[in-house]
Parts: C-alpha cells; structure tokens; sequence
C-alpha cells in the first residue's frame, strides 16, 4: 500500500508565508536536513510538510521533536518549491549566524598562524582584540542582540557546553534554546562581548561586569553584561534594557480596583515609607517607575537611586549607583538628602544602613519608595527588624507593603474553557478557604476558567505577563501589632481580618476574569 495515500497535499498561494511562531516549532537544521517544514499549527496540532512523506527517517526525526514539544502533529505533502519557499522564511537568526560561521572559522585559523608569527611582539590580548574586532563574530553577536531584542527577550544566556555553544533568550519570563554555535567559536564570542563592555580580555578567573549601548531598529538599547567562569569556560548573560520602554500605568500593571485605591492613597501622602517586595525579575522596578509616573513631578523634586536605571521618567533626577567608587544606595541617599528632595526612589534597600536612612527621610517629610527582599507583603516588618530597625521606627513610616509576581497573560484565540467543577472546584475552594468572610463575600465564582492552548499565531498559549500583587495598607491595627509582635503570622492575621487577599487569591480572581492561565495559579 502506498503511504502517501492518506496523506493530504498542501499547496501554497503566491506570497504564502509561514508565521515566525510556527516555524519556530522545528530547527532550521533538522527542516534543511530532512526536508520537511512546520506550515502551521491548528487547534494545538502542528502542521508538517513533507517533500517525500514515506520517509521513515524523516518521520522519527519529526516523532523526537514535537515528542519535546509535547504537541501532536498531522503531516502533509508539498511540493519543492513549496518546501524552498517556506525555507526562505528562516531567514533569520540561524541562517545569518550560519553564513558568518563559515569566515569565522576561516579568521580562528588565520589568528593562530598570526599568534605565531606575532609571538614575543604583542600581548595575547591585545592580538585577541585586533583580530575580533575585524572577525564575522562582530556580525554573529550584532545578529544575536538584534533577533532578542526584536523577539521580546528580557535576557540572553550565552553558555559554554562539551560540544557546542549554547545561546539562550528569555522570553516573558521563560528561557527558550535559540541557536547553537561550535564550542571553538567560544573565546571570539566572549571577547567581542568583552571589547564592547571594556573589561579585561585576559581575566578568565573571576566575574566581571560591564554594560554597553547601541543602536538597533534605529533605539538605542542598554545592555548590562556578566561572565561567570564555569567548567568549560566563561558564561555570559546579558540584560536587555529599554529606555524607550513604555512605563506602565497602575492600572495596566493589573492592580484589583480596591488594590488600586489603596496605592493611590498611598502615594498621594505627603511622607511615608512604600515599599514593593518580591524576587528578582518580579517587576518591582517598573511597580515604582508606575508609581512615579502617577506623581507630580513638576511641583515635586523627584530623585531616586538605581543600579541600573532601566527606564527613562521625564520630570525625575536618575542617579546611577557604582559601588566600585564607593557611590553607594546608602552614600547616595545622603546625597539626595541635601538636595532638597520631595519624593524620594531607592532601587534596592541591600542593607541595615540604607534602611535607617530611608526610615529617616520618611520621618522627616519625605516621600520613599522603595524595593526589598522578602517573600510576600506581611514578611517586611519582620525584615526590618531583622536588619536592626526598631518597631516603633517602622510604625512610624511605613504606610504600604506590596508583593508581587508576574504571571503570563492569556492569548485571547489560544485558550480551551475549564469547567469550574469537580478537581477544578474543589482547588478553587481550598484557596479561598482561608479567605475572611468580609473579601469572601465579594468573590462570585464563574462557570468556567481557562488554560493555555497553542494556536498558529500564538504557539505557547500566552503572550505578556501581568503581576499577582498582595496590598498590605498599614493602619491603627497594624502599627499596635508592630509595636507589640512585629512577626509576618501575627500581621498577617489582622490583615486578614481587613480583608487582605495573597497572591495566590489575587492570581485566582485573574484567572476567573480570563486573564491568566488557570494552571498559573497553583504556581504562586
């Protein structure tokens, strides 16, 4: 029996492109090797093309990789050229990279013959940098910052392996394999990315740290860089920073309407202690950037205190901090102090000095935001106690604890209802089980929730993400517990008895409004 009897034929229309979602689905190497294409992914099912369908090879090779993407797959006979064209649209990250490692191993080469010929006249690194600054791994690094930078990535983690160079992007919180590279490639990659920070090429042994610009789609985008040193060479991961990001308003940060009211009272007191808490990449920053931008900064002077400034506020004096000159959170909030500040921003509160400072410039009249470690809103007061901060300082200042995490937003096309019933329900009900009757009673459980789906135009079922927030408003009742018990189990029994929801409750009031995954919530 023929096996390509049951198999349909796909043909595509002049012009017929395949999203860059899809194609995404299936290496570039593994389509080019055995010649088949994903055309389009359809009610969670990913959609191949194959130029010869009855491939046994091609087949298992198409079993592995949608076996790791967890996805079915249907295939279907193309032509060709049909197969030729849909290649064209890889035309991308991997392909560019791969035309430029063609010359660089021919400049690897070259260098060493020149290392010889050069041995006793010049200094390794500074042969090193003469040659990469001329090699393509200008242009194989120039295209990795362009595709995560076009693509949404937070970060690029560029990991030396046994084998092979592994780079990473992540990507709404996720890190996804984007391409990998020949490990002899490692040291040129390494020093370009060295040569633009300025750090020291021949310091392999320890840390460094270095940040550098440049122009891509016509913005000029922050990069921060680190290297580690690890088994097989030095790591490097580097923070994609915007300037020309969009600061959020509080609102859109995905804030509940009582949540909400709470923060703008806050921030509409004269002085007092903010601050936001969470892990890091949980958006603390853009919380307070959000913050500020609902201030006024013409009538206000507004200063704050970053390492490092992600994001541009008109109408706000950024100052970066730089340990390495002793220009610390601490030396720069007594610097602040004496220039006349109204609404003071301290990135981070690292330690015992910069937290009495800031509980200082509160109770002198002075607006503070800031962020600090801590698992969730009711752990802060204890926190501060910890760092040597003494209760009756806290009561006196702080006026609002916020936590947060960021969760992912659902597509509005990729998404498959859940019944609210049987595991689905009794899950909701186990959280909101030690909800107080005062918030439980504004809680009105829907006939359904969702979970992510994949669908062609988007692939993982969510696109964004959005914060779970816990809003701990000090009032009377809280400030008599911090004088008497300032432990996290003791605020967090009266917060509850003000109707204070965690972030896990507030994720769950997302999911039933549709906006997140209902998955998402047991997460938190």
């Amino acid at each position: 029996m023929d096996p390509n009897l049951a198999i349909p034929t796909k043909k595509f229309a002049d012009g017929e492109k395949v999203p860059p979602e899809v194609l995404k689905q299936v290496p570039f190497n593994a389509a080019t090797y055995y010649n088949f294409v994903p055309i389009g992914l359809t009610d969670g099912v990913l959609e191949v093309g194959m130029v010869d369908p009855s491939s046994i090879e091609a087949r298992d090779a198409l079993q592995f990789i949608t076996s790791r993407l967890g996805v079915p797959f249907k295939i279907f006979a193309i032509s060709q050229g049909d197969f030729e064209a849909v290649i064209k649209g890889y035309e991308g990250l991997t392909t560019q990279v791969s035309k430029a490692l063609g010359d660089l191993d021919a400049e690897i080469k070259a260098e060493e013959v020149e290392a010889k010929e050069l041995s006793g006249r010049d200094t390794p690194a500074a042969q090193t940098a003469k040659v990469i600054e001329d090699a393509p791994v200008t242009r194989i690094v120039a295209v990795i910052l362009q595709h995560a930078t076009s693509g949404g990535a937070s970060d690029i983690h560029i990991e030396p392996g046994d084998a092979n160079l592994k780079v990473r992007f992540r990507v709404d919180g996720v890190l996804y394999t984007s391409l990998f590279l020949p490990i002899n490639v490692h040291d040129a990659v390494v020093a370009r990315i060295k040569i633009l920070t300025n750090m020291k090429l021949d310091e392999k042994r320890k840390p460094q740290d270095g940040r550098f610009s440049a122009r891509i789609d016509s913005r000029k985008i922050d990069f921060r860089v680190s290297t580690l040193p690890t088994y097989f060479g030095e790591k490097v991961v580097i923070r994609i920073l915007d300037p020309e990001r969009t600061i959020l308003t509080l609102p859109a940060l995905g804030l509940s309407p009582e949540n909400l009211e709470i923060v703008n009272r806050a921030i509409r007191r004269p002085y007092g202690l903010i601050l936001v808490t969470g892990p890091t990449g949980s958006g603390k920053t853009t919380t307070l950037y959000s913050m500020l931008r609902e201030l006024d900064r013409e009538k206000n002077n507004a200063v704050s205190l970053e390492d490092p400034i992600e994001y541009n506020i008109e109408g706000v004096n950024q100052s970066q901090v730089k340990p390495e000159i002793d220009y610390t959170f601490a030396n720069g909030l007594r610097s602040i102090l004496r220039q006349d500040p109204d609404i003071i921003m301290v990135g981070e509160i690292r330690d015992t000095e910069t937290a009495r400072l800031a509980v200082q410039a509160s109770l002198t009249g002075h607006l503070v935001l800031a962020t600090l470690h801590t698992n969730n809103a009711a752990g802060v007061i204890p926190r501060l106690v910890d760092m040597g901060l003494e209760p009756y300082l806290i009561a006196a200042t702080l006026i609002l604890a916020m936590g947060q995490r960021l969760v992912p937003v659902l597509c509005e096309d990729s998404r498959e209802a859940l019944p609210v019933e049987g595991a689905v329900k009794a899950m909701v009900e186990n959280i909101l089980n030690d909800v107080e009757p005062i918030a439980r009673a504004k809680i009105v459980l829907p006939d359904k929730v969702y979970r992510a789906a994949r669908s062609a135009s988007c692939p993982s079922g969510t696109r964004g993400r959005i914060a779970a927030f816990e809003v701990l408003e000090v009032n009377r009742e809280i400030e008599a517990i911090m004088l008497k018990s300032p432990t996290e189990e003791d605020i967090y029994k009266v917060a509850r008895k003000n109707g204070f929801l965690t972030m896990k409750e507030d994720a769950l009031m997302k999911a039933f409004q549709g906006t997140i995954p209902f998955e998402e919530v047991g997460k938190l």
